[in-house]
């Protein structure tokens, strides 16, 4: 058993969650830290020595936690995603980027991510898109990381129970960003309170609710179906700590943008974003993570250094409208219980 208990983790029961590419850095994290919440670091897509410099920012006094991407084994369409990238090359032309060749194999570095994690032990670890192994589960518990799984489902929980993990980050469809689904069922039709008593009513671990949390009462009913703590991602976008991309901080509060959707667009995975229209032009994107993540990302980032949220991806939760420009302890306060 993990040698922290999740009184020591959840007291404020506010989750800052991890945003892989840029919003989830160290100043973040300390901060939500300070104010009485868990902050995490996005270990996505960074290199295994970029995760050991944001360890090094970090505060050891502050519990945080680290947030892993587990590769899939998933058979990918080579055809499609060729098909895909030569749709991309106008999109890319239009904002003076390239599309690179697909990079067939990416594992995210996961094993020399673990590896480092192991030997600087948060107080937390979580994992996403996929569960760890049960050998890597209990080698971090025994180093004495809270280990948490982000499931979509009763039939996620019940599977990732059966790894021994300490908590489940429980997600609903509503929350912004990529799902972290890991088994081939259909996105929950309820609620999100609904989703954490089914999951509740499979599973005795300790359950922090995710997805679409936009008010404080949003949260309480979380918590009243059964959670331990909320996650928010979004709200913490407009905070000063965060760091989120000017595009995205000021697409947040633009009133252009009318509605948050599903979308495979950006990266050959479902992920949950402000509705633009690279997203409209292409709803027919194949399932291809992370090939696809890679083919965009030049155009992406041009969109964002030419200030236009049109070809780049706006990752929000359904409760968007109430994030606001305030400071991430101001957001804890507003969540806390």
């Amino acid at each position: 058993m993990s040698a922290i208990l999740p009184e020591d983790l959840f007291g404020s029961g506010v989750v800052a969650a991890p945003m892989a590419g840029g919003p989830s850095r160290p100043e973040l994290a300390a901060a939500v830290g300070r104010a009485g919440g868990l902050g995490f670091l996005g270990g996505g897509y960074k290199s295994p020595a970029a995760l050991a410099a944001e360890l090094d920012a970090m505060d050891p006094s502050l519990p945080f936690g680290v947030n892993l991407f587990v590769p899939g084994a998933a058979q990918i369409d080579r055809d499609a995603v060729l098909a895909y990238r030569e749709r991309l090359l106008p999109e890319a032309a239009a904002v003076g980027a390239e599309v690179p060749e697909p990079r067939w194999e990416d594992d995210d570095a996961y094993p020399a991510k673990l590896e480092l994690l192991l030997g600087r032990v948060p107080a937390a670890v979580s994992f996403t898109f996929g569960t760890p192994r049960l050998d890597v589960v209990a080698a971090l518990r025994k180093a004495g990381a809270f280990v948490l799984q982000t499931v979509t489902s009763p039939e996620e929980a019940t599977v990732a129970a059966e790894l021994g993990v300490d908590a489940l980050v429980v997600q609903h469809p509503d929350a912004g960003g990529h799902s972290g689904a890991f088994l081939d069922l259909p996105p929950f039709s309820g609620t999100l309170p609904e989703l954490v008593a089914a999951v509740r009513a499979a599973v005795v671990l300790p359950l922090v609710a995710a997805g679409g949390i936009g008010t404080h009462d949003d949260a309480a009913a979380a918590r009243a179906a059964g959670a331990s703590a909320v996650q928010l991602g979004t709200a913490f976008l407009r905070t000063p700590e965060a760091g989120t991309n000017p595009v995205l901080r000021a697409a947040l509060a633009d009133p252009r943008f009318e509605r948050t959707a599903p979308t495979r667009a950006f990266s050959g995975k479902w992920a949950r974003g402000l509705e633009n229209g690279f997203m409209r032009r292409f709803p027919d994107a194949p399932e291809a993570y992370p090939v696809i993540h890679h083919l965009t990302g030049p155009l992406r980032a041009a969109s964002v250094a030419a200030g236009s949220p049109e070809r780049t991806n706006l990752w929000a939760g359904a409760g968007w409208r109430g994030a606001r420009e305030e400071t991430a302890a101001d957001v804890v306060a507003r969540f806390a219980v």
